[in-house]
């Protein structure tokens, strides 16, 4: 799986109808109308994703890996 920061993966989120809810700290809150499922993507820096964080959110939030 490719590498993506924290800020490229929040972009790549509100493409896809996220949008931004809160922020506390570095935790950054996503929510989607009609969706039940709240996403926390900490962004730190320039910091890549760790992967098993990464694929977890990224089924969260149905994308699938050839977006990335």
């Amino acid at each position: 799986m490719k590498p993506i920061s924290a800020k490229d993966f929040a972009r790549l989120l509100r493409q896809h109808g996220w949008e931004q809810a809160r922020v506390k700290g570095s935790h950054h809150v996503y929510t989607k109308r009609g969706n039940p499922a709240r996403i926390s993507l900490p962004i730190h820096a320039n910091q890549s994703v760790k992967t098993g964080l990464l694929k977890h959110l990224m089924a969260l939030a149905d994308i699938d890996e050839t977006e990335l």
